[in-house]
């Protein structure tokens, strides 16, 4: 993957600078040292993820491998990274390798200012492309791609010259890079978020610069929608991927982007992408899986989705990995679905069910139902012991609107009072709350997602 001589008018915009992608023809990121990773396999533990969005295009083709490491991976995990993926290479953005020793490993600086280079650039090899999974517990598993299984995706239509994309992912992990890839091989500029700027001023900077595709998860689109400053960006095209999207939020968002393609995707870092709705409906119709997307198979099993296709990763890495498929070639998603009148919805994750006197209990299930309710933006459903059933189900509450949570006690209790009988309304009594409390916020995780007991 080569920017050079493809990409004159396209550009990365961070937070603090601007690259042209042209000037990679002649300037290098990596200050002349490129050659010595001329078959390495190569860490790239950059904080700045501009810097990072330079080295991809500058190490495809060159490094044996490349490992994308998330900006707050742990040091102790990064440590386990480096000696998993046998890096004879480690590139950061910080010169300080005495606070972070990595045995014989070379470490070189990198930076988004460009050192012009003589030597012409040359690709020698297919690079393999390693993501880390995102689990918030214990070392994170590394996932082997080529950049044929990341590319593989359907893109939308684009115009080079009128396309602007931008992503509240950061690039390092699977649901950005995918976006990062589509404006690459686009040949259409990327507007790049900050971790250390506020959604306010990430969406103002975005919308000066006429970002027109832009991408989250569900819970980056509702802290957007709670906030206020949606209406910063005007996009043509808003996606969503990594959480479920229920139909409370597809509906908020067709409210305020009412000129966007509204559409919502499945992919895992393991399975790929494996389609895009856009019919404005939770959930995917059950013909889907006659009819999959190119290249894809997809099926159910064990009220699991399994995915089979060239998007698949190819392994783990790693001496005592497990094995990423079965042995029919199928990736199990964990990812739950249950069919109503023809169409398959989301329900939750294998291991999320909370269990209710021997009852399942799906937290996004009942989340969805929640979501409903007019006056909530978003909401966390999960367990709290109880000695008859072992568990009942409890809920925290963002309330949509100026006011963060109910401090009036009357209007608290007529707030809880409707939302139960929403849940009542649809649900089995044993998923519905036992327990509504109002918070001003959820913790969300760096990969964008709602922080879940046990995950």
């Amino acid at each position: 993957m080569t920017a050079t001589g493809k990409l004159p008018g396209s550009s990365f915009y961070g937070a603090e600078a601007t690259v042209a992608l042209a000037d990679l023809a002649q300037a290098s990121s990596l200050g002349g040292r490129l050659e010595q990773l001329r078959g390495a396999s190569v860490v790239l533990a950059t904080e700045d993820q501009l810097t990072a969005a330079l080295l991809l295009i500058e190490l495809d083709g060159v490094a044996r491998r490349m490992v994308l490491c998330p900006p707050d991976l742990p040091q102790q995990h990064l440590s386990e990274v480096v000696r998993v993926a046998e890096a004879g290479v480690i590139v950061r953005d910080i010169a300080d390798a005495q606070a972070m020793p990595f045995g014989t490993t070379t470490q070189i600086t990198a930076t988004a200012s460009l050192t012009p280079i003589q030597t012409p650039r040359r690709q020698s090899q297919q690079t393999e492309w390693v993501l880390l999974t995102s689990g918030t517990t214990g070392a994170p598993k590394l996932v082997a791609h080529t950049l044929a299984s990341l590319a593989g995706p359907s893109r939308a239509p684009m115009r080079a010259d009128k396309t602007i994309w931008s992503t509240f992912y950061d690039i390092r992990r699977y649901g950005g890079l995918q976006i990062y890839l589509r404006a690459v091989l686009g040949g259409v500029s990327l507007v790049l978020s900050s971790a250390k700027e506020a959604a306010a001023d990430f969406l103002a900077r975005a919308g000066a610069i006429g970002v027109t595709h832009i991408s989250g998860t569900p819970t980056h689109w509702r802290r957007v929608l709670m906030s206020g400053v949606a209406q910063r960006i005007s996009p043509q095209y808003v996606r969503l991927s990594g959480e479920i999207a229920d139909q409370a939020l597809l509906d908020s968002l067709r409210a305020v982007y009412s000129k966007a393609r509204i559409v919502h995707a499945f992919a895992s870092t393991e399975a790929g992408v494996a389609f895009d709705i856009e019919d404005g409906k939770a959930g995917f119709a059950a013909e889907l899986l006659e009819r999959p997307a190119s290249g894809v198979e997809l099926k159910i099993q064990d009220g699991t989705l399994r995915i089979r296709g060239v998007r698949n990763a190819s392994r783990y890495l790693g001496d005592a990995a497990s094995a990423l498929a079965q042995s029919d070639g199928f990736v199990d998603t964990g990812d739950m679905v249950e069919l109503r009148s023809g169409r398959y919805y989301f329900v939750g994750r294998k291991g999320g069910v909370i269990n209710v006197g021997g009852l399942k209990v799906h937290p996004e299930e009942v989340e969805a139902v929640i979501n409903t309710h007019p006056r909530v933006r978003m909401s966390l459903v999960k367990s709290r012991k109880n000695p008859i059933t072992g568990a009942i189900v409890v809920a925290e509450v963002v309330m949509n609107g100026d006011k963060s949570q109910a401090s009036d006690f009357l209007d608290t209790q007529a707030l809880t009072k409707e939302i139960i009988d929403t849940c009542r309304r649809a649900l089995p009594a044993h998923k519905v709350p036992a327990m509504i409390r109002f918070v001003p916020a959820l913790e969300v995780s760096a990969s964008g997602k709602l922080v879940r007991p046990g995950a």
